[in-house]
């Protein structure tokens, strides 16, 4: 089992920033990627961003929408993993959910285990 704890959500404006963690305890040998998802009200759970666990791979992957403003990375010692977003809008309001997977791609069918979320909301 995995446990995944996010932290850093809140209330900002448009245009500014906000940083998301992601603690991870328990059986943190078993992930090979961790990553973000968000679920907009209304609106379907998408991925946002991932991040190979390994230390010997650190690529990363995000969903066209935030390339360029948001930044995913890792502290291996913290078994932590980070969200870094700027320039936000309205539209990046949504519970932010981290996710934790053993396979090589996370997608929200290969995922093992979710966070609880964190709400995210950029008024305008």
């Amino acid at each position: 089992q995995v446990q995944l704890v996010e932290s850093g959500g809140g209330l900002v404006q448009a245009g500014g920033s906000l940083g998301l963690s992601c603690a991870a305890s328990g059986r943190t040998s078993s992930i090979n990627r961790m990553g973000w998802f968000r679920q907009a009200p209304g609106k379907e759970r998408e991925f946002v961003a991932a991040i190979n666990w390994s230390w010997s791979n650190p690529n990363t992957y995000y969903t066209d929408s935030v390339k360029g403003r948001f930044t995913i990375s890792r502290d291996n010692a913290l078994n932590t993993v980070y969200l870094q977003m700027n320039s936000l809008t309205p539209d990046d309001t949504a519970v932010y959910y981290c996710a934790s997977t053993r396979r090589t791609g996370l997608t929200a069918q290969t995922v093992d285990y979710w966070g609880k979320g964190t709400l995210v909301t950029v008024s305008s």
